[in-house]
């Protein structure tokens, strides 16, 4: 008896060093207990309390910098510093317009938002024609993004929704990341030009401690090295083709 106890304990300590020892390794996909949720936000959000946010255990938030050549949300730089003051990690994002000079646009969103070496990598959302479909439209969107990758040295992300890019771009833009809009799957559809997500929007109608009324909610396809390693510059993680 005494010799099977000194057994299980000596079974149990190796248990709890293996156990600590793990910790150290790199994740791979994100568990169900490492889901990473975020939210996107703009002024339509009205004024944030983002002290709960970060509390309701949101860990990332992408806010609206810019639209086309010259507007900013007028709520974009309380947002931003917000957000990092209560621990959330922010990107911003740039809505773009198609017949609007993309060096223009991107000279707008990069003269607003300055990304730093902690946050996101900036995000295009892509998601009107403006009548520009086609090569026309992959053109543009290609151009804005390699000026502010250029720029920022991180690797910007595109949000578009399936059935827009489909119809509208159908085809691949470059290495970009993409964030997907798609609600009401298990997982979301991804449209011609990637082979995986990267985020994913599943939802506008959410609710949020310290946010009045619907917020769009969002998913990381990864575990916490990942997005730190996303964080941390130009990666070839989940990429376009």
């Amino acid at each position: 008896m005494d010799l099977l106890k000194k057994s299980l304990r000596a079974a149990a300590v190796a248990l709890a060093l293996f156990a600590g020892a793990c910790t150290d390794l790199p994740t791979g996909p994100a568990t169900l207990d490492e889901s990473l949720d975020g939210i996107d936000v703009s002024h339509w959000q009205g004024s944030i309390d983002w002290a709960a946010v970060r509390g309701s255990g949101v860990d990332f938030a992408f806010i609206k910098a810019t639209e086309g050549g010259t507007y900013t949300d007028p709520r974009f730089a309380r947002n931003w510093a917000a957000a990092a003051d209560a621990g959330v990690m922010r990107g911003a994002y740039h809505y773009f317009r198609p017949n609007v000079d993309p060096v223009t646009q991107a000279e707008n969103f990069l003269r607003a938002a300055r990304i730093g070496p902690n946050d996101l990598p900036a995000v295009l959302d892509v998601e009107t024609s403006d009548g520009v479909a086609g090569d026309a439209l992959l053109r543009a969107v290609r151009t804005w993004l390699e000026t502010v990758e250029r720029a920022t040295g991180k690797r910007p992300i595109v949000y578009t929704y399936p059935d827009f890019w489909n119809r509208y771009a159908s085809g691949p833009v470059g290495p970009y990341p993409l964030w997907i809009a798609n609600y009401g799957r298990d997982q979301p559809l991804v449209p011609i030009g990637w082979t995986d997500w990267t985020f994913w929007q599943y939802t506008s109608t959410g609710r949020v401690p310290g946010i009045v009324g619907d917020v769009d909610q969002n998913r990381f396809n990864g575990g916490r090295a990942q997005l730190a390693a996303l964080v941390a510059g130009p990666r070839r993680m989940l990429t376009a083709r």
